[in-house]
């Protein structure tokens, strides 16, 4: 038995903004659309929803498929559904932010894909409502970075107090005080200093620091 002939039918798609942390600057990943309409405009990565597939699932896929990696941190932005978004179709988007570290991502899969690392103030055009999307997503990540330690998955494992401060300043788009901001970090018993020392940002060198999720997990009091 057929359900619901008496309604229209719409498509419904993923879009996946991925933020990257490099060069001190927060950036995106952005191509040139390989399909009409809109074929040659600046696009967010996406892809329809399968028959058989829930929307994380699809969102998981298209995310696999453009970076070749898994286990992302990953999460919802919103629902999208203009009814004029997409001049060929009636499609319902559901877009989704991920963090990944720039330098874990293959740049043969990325010149294969046709993408390029975007700084997040300099974004062009987008196809449809994507610069929206983009928006939206960044206002939801300055809010998760200020109660959950999001920002080392935009960092590699072991990183400088310096770039943890250019990330979340890159982030939230200001300068911090230098010397409250290192005091603050310094609270933090989930973040690590380690023996190690990183000599190619300073002729002194920078102690290395690094993430302790299990001593996170027991710091229920979290807040930067």
């Amino acid at each position: 038995m057929t359900y619901y002939k008496e309604h229209s039918k719409v498509w419904v798609s993923v879009d996946v903004i991925i933020f990257g942390f490099d060069e001190d600057k927060l950036k995106i990943l952005i191509g040139r659309r390989q399909m009409d309409p809109g074929r040659g405009e600046w696009s967010l990565y996406g892809g329809f929803v399968n028959d058989h597939e829930g929307i994380d699932d699809a969102a998981g896929r298209v995310l696999q498929e453009l970076t070749g990696m898994r286990k992302i941190y990953m999460r919802q932005v919103g629902a999208y559904g203009a009814v004029d978004r997409d001049p060929g179709e009636r499609v319902i988007s559901i877009a989704y932010y991920a963090l990944i570290n720039v330098r874990d991502y293959d740049e043969a899969l990325r010149r294969e894909h046709g993408v390029e690392w975007v700084d997040i103030n300099k974004i062009p055009e987008l196809y449809s409502d994507h610069n929206k999307m983009v928006g939206d997503a960044l206002k939801k990540m300055r809010q998760k970075i200020r109660v959950e330690p999001i920002s080392f998955r935009l960092l590699p494992p072991l990183f400088t107090l310096t770039q943890l401060q250019h990330l979340y300043e890159a982030v939230m788009g200001e300068d911090v005080d230098k010397r409250n901001f290192r005091k603050r970090i310094k609270e933090m018993d989930f973040i690590e200093k380690t023996e190690l020392i990183d000599k190619a940002s300073s002729k002194r060198g920078a102690a290395l620091y690094r993430f302790n999720r299990r001593a996170y997990n027991e710091d229920p009091n979290f807040k930067l």
